[in-house]
């Protein structure tokens, strides 16, 4: 069984930021004791946090397959902000190839830069619908970006899956205040109502929303 316990890897990684709490490691852990952690795919990756907790602890169990999506670009959000996205993707490339060097079992890791409609299409196209135990939506924060997201990633993960949406309560400051469109929670909402047939709610740990695919 998994602990909660910091990996020894983790002091070689270099991450500017605590965005991926200890609280979602230990939702996370608890979540692969109930369903298989083998093929994974993340929608949103920045210096790689998540990512490297995925190769870490179920590396360290079995063999996995790992993809990652990002623009490495920045969302609407970064616009205000001064961040050198290319050093971003840097500490991701690094970050990843540390955690996989260190993982116990094989790693097969595919990144896909570029825009998550795009690759999402491409990995449809390919043939593996059905086939992510475990699918992070945590991408752009746009409502309509965000719909988009989940309903392509649905179709990726199979029966018995579950897909993680992050920042589910979040929502941008703006000057004239919040705008509904520029939050992940209507998207998320929309997608949960309108597949109620086929996926289940798990559980909604403040900023994370957890859905269970049941059924094509």
């Amino acid at each position: 069984m998994m602990t909660d316990e910091t990996p020894a890897i983790e002091g070689a990684l270099d991450f500017t930021n605590d965005w991926f709490k200890p609280e979602r490691r230990r939702e996370w852990m608890q979540l692969f004791e109930r369903i298989p952690g083998r093929r994974l795919l993340e929608i949103g990756s920045y210096e790689g946090a998540s990512a490297c907790f995925l190769i870490e602890h179920l590396g360290g169990r079995h063999p996995i397959e790992l993809h990652c999506v990002d623009t490495w670009e920045g969302g609407v959000e970064h616009q205000t902000v001064r961040t050198d996205m290319s050093e971003v993707e840097a500490r991701f490339d690094a970050n990843i190839g540390r955690a996989t060097a260190a993982a116990g079992h094989p790693v097969r890791f595919f990144k896909h830069k570029g825009l998550s409609r795009l690759w999402l299409a491409r990995l449809i196209a390919s043939g593996l619908s059905n086939r992510f135990d475990f699918i992070y939506v945590d991408g752009s924060h746009q409502a309509p970006d965000v719909l988009t997201d989940a309903v392509m990633a649905f179709e990726l993960l199979r029966v018995g899956g579950v897909m993680v949406f992050d920042d589910y309560l979040w929502a941008e400051q703006l000057p004239q205040g919040r705008d509904p469109l520029r939050c992940p929670k209507p998207a998320i909402d929309a997608f949960v109502n309108l597949n109620f047939r086929r996926c289940r709610p798990m559980m909604a740990p403040l900023y994370q929303f957890y859905v269970q695919k049941t059924a094509h």
